[in-house]
């Protein structure tokens, strides 16, 4: 009698482990999927975006300032009054172009 009575309990153990086995084997594989849709989603929305970068700012005009022409005005004072000479009122000119 006793071994009639292990046989169910076997057959329940063997029953309720391929049960477990196969449930997990569920779990791994959605948790795959999932995964690789995340992984999906992110590539199309990289591939959504630009691939350019933005346009630069627009470059100064190249015109000089109101303090600059205010500069030249007096370095060409100065030359008139003989302070400066060509060379000297050349190159603080040149400077002031620059921006420097």
């Amino acid at each position: 009698m006793p071994f009639l009575r292990r046989r169910p309990l076997a057959r329940a153990a063997v029953v309720g482990g391929a049960a477990y086995a196969a449930g997990r084997h569920n779990a791994n594989r959605n948790a795959a999927e999932a995964d690789q849709e995340a992984r999906l989603q992110e590539l199309e929305a990289q591939q959504q975006q630009p691939q350019y970068a933005a346009p630069p700012p627009p470059a100064p005009s190249g015109g000089i300032t109101d303090a600059g022409i205010e500069e030249l005005k007096k370095l060409a004072e100065l030359k008139e009054q003989g302070i400066l000479t060509d060379a000297e009122f050349e190159v603080q000119k040149a400077k002031i172009l620059q921006g420097g």
